[in-house]
């Protein structure tokens, strides 16, 4: 398995194990259906637009659930760009957002950190070259 490929079933985990405490699933069900569709890629664009705007009025609004939940989105929406190819990537760091990001949200829905941990998956480390 390619790194593209684990970091895909990762999401689609995450998503799936978080989406039951969104207050709002627009657009996490929007994502849930994206990472197994190459074709919704180039439209995480604008999606994560979508997402930054809600993102931004929890933040104004101090819900911090609601705020946790849409960072979270806001990097699974950038990785799902970054994956289609497309000209003018995010940065490039967005995939390393999704497990910190995820923890957040999942702390704040009342869930343990190891149900976040129980989705990832750690590549085996060899040593050498």
């Amino acid at each position: 398995m390619n790194y593209s490929e684990a970091l895909l079933k990762d999401i689609a985990r995450l998503l799936d194990l978080l989406a039951p405490h969104c207050s709002d699933h627009e657009t996490i069900d929007w994502l849930r259906a994206a990472v197994s569709d190459r074709g919704k890629w180039q439209k995480a664009h604008g999606v994560f637009s979508r997402i930054r705007s809600k993102s931004l009025k929890a933040e104004r609004s101090g819900k911090a659930r609601e705020s946790a939940q849409y960072l979270f989105e806001e990097v699974c929406a950038k990785t799902l760009f970054n994956l289609s190819g497309s000209s003018g990537p995010f940065d490039i760091d967005s995939p390393y957002w999704i497990v910190p990001n995820a923890i957040a949200f999942a702390r704040q829905a009342g869930l343990a950190d190891a149900e976040i941990l129980a989705c990832v998956t750690f590549p085996r480390v060899t040593r050498g070259i």
